[in-house]
């Protein structure tokens, strides 16, 4: 009956142990949840605040700066149409054209000059070697 009672008793102490350690275990998993939902609820109610008023923020600089950017790139296209339509500028450009079309007529009479005397050069260094060959073939005979 000793020996009954050892292994009963025996048994109820693992069993103590077992229930201390699952309620430890439970004490621990408690505080880590309790750590949880605090990080979560300082995540909504400071975190997540705080980065949305400083994204509203910088979106409303940039918005700022981007409606500055189209403004300045208006009125500079709008000069650049008035300028355009100047009669100043249209005389201007016709100027230019005349310019640019003269300038490609001269290019082509000294091209066809150029290639004239290229053609001239040609022929009387073919004629200079003709000769050259046949005063060549008169010493070959010797």
């Amino acid at each position: 009956m000793d020996k009954i009672w050892k292994v009963l008793n025996g048994v109820s102490m693992c069993d103590t142990w077992l229930s201390v350690d699952q309620e430890k275990r439970g004490h621990r998993e408690v505080r880590l949840l309790e750590k949880l939902n605090k990080l979560v609820v300082e995540t909504n109610q400071v975190t997540l605040p705080h980065c949305t008023q400083t994204m509203h923020e910088q979106l409303c600089e940039a918005l700022t700066r981007l409606e500055a950017a189209n403004h300045m790139t208006l009125r500079i296209q709008q000069r650049e149409l008035e300028a355009q339509q100047s009669p100043y500028m249209q005389a201007s450009l016709e100027r230019r054209r005349e310019d640019w079309e003269e300038f490609l007529k001269e290019q082509q009479s000294q091209k066809e000059e150029v290639d004239e005397e290229h053609t001239k050069a040609v022929g009387r260094l073919s004629c200079q070697y003709s000769e050259m060959k046949k005063d060549l073939a008169k010493f070959s005979h010797f």
